[in-house]
This record gives structure tokens, C-alpha cells and sequence, in this order.
């Protein structure tokens, strides 16, 4: 049954996902569908594996090191003093990481907690392009 990651992935395939930032080996950055706190991104793999076990040990691999790429030009573009990653799918049940800056200008009671448990992601600001693109072309470049 295809999932919201497999819909994403085929609109990033197609070219009609105004939320993508970029392709990677392991898979497509795109930007959160909101933005509770500036370059929110998550990670889709693709192919499509069911989670994290279900790569073998290179794309493993793979998978880590363009998280890391991801962080490494977040902490760059948007100011952000760490990431914080989350892999859940228990709502959608492929394998797709939130990978989320975190900021000094947070306030300290949220800037402690993880992030899904600090803001209300469902009041968060909507994605925009014209709000986010200037931070996505950025980290699109240092992705290249």
C-alpha cells in the first residue's frame, strides 16, 4: 500500500513537489510539510525500504552519512547550533527521518526537550516557498 513517502518520492520524481530541496544517494530532502522551527527537513529513502533494519549494511551507510550532510549544511545555512533527527514510521510506515534544527534563541524549557514533545507541529507555520526557499536553495547548494 503506498504510503505518504511513496507519494512524495513520486512527486519528487516527477518534478512536482514544491517542497524538494534535493536527491542523495540514499534518497530526497524535502522540506517539512511545517515549519515550526526554520529548515525543518526529513529525509525520504529511496528506494523504499519498510525502516531502518531493512537496509543492508551499506545503504545503512549511506543513509547516515546524507543525514549528516543534511545537518552539516543546516548548521550552516539556518544558524542552527544542532539537529536533532527522529525515525518513527509508525504513522507511515516507510522509512523517512525528521531532521530538525535546533536553536540558542529557543527557549530554554523547549530548547531541552525533543522537538515532536516542545511545539504543537500541528500549529506550526505551513510550508511556503516563498518563505522557504531562499534556506532551501542555500542548503541545496552545499547538498550538490
Amino acid at each position: 500500500m503506498p504510503t505518504g513517502v511513496h507519494r512524495k518520492i513520486k512527486a519528487a520524481m516527477a518534478g512536482e513537489l514544491p517542497s524538494l530541496i534535493a536527491r542523495l544517494p540514499s534518497g530526497w530532502v524535502v522540506a517539512g510539510d511545517t515549519q515550526p522551527l526554520k529548515g525543518y527537513c526529513v529525509l525520504l529513502a529511496d528506494p523504499v525500504a519498510q525502516d531502518f533494519n531493512a537496509l543492508d549494511e551499506k545503504l545503512r551507510a549511506r543513509y547516515a552519512v546524507d543525514m549528516g550532510r543534511v545537518d552539516d549544511a543546516l548548521i550552516k545555512v539556518v544558524g542552527a547550533y544542532r539537529v536533532n533527527y527522529e525515525t518513527w514510521g509508525n504513522l507511515d510506515p516507510a522509512l523517512h527521518t525528521h531532521i530538525v534544527p535546533r536553536f540558542l534563541s529557543e527557549p530554554q524549557g523547549l530548547r531541552v526537550q525533543p522537538p515532536r514533545a516542545a511545539y504543537d507541529w500541528n500549529a506550526g507555520r505551513p510550508f511556503a516557498l516563498e518563505e522557504d526557499g531562499a534556506w532551501m536553495r542555500a542548503v541545496r547548494e552545499l547538498l550538490k
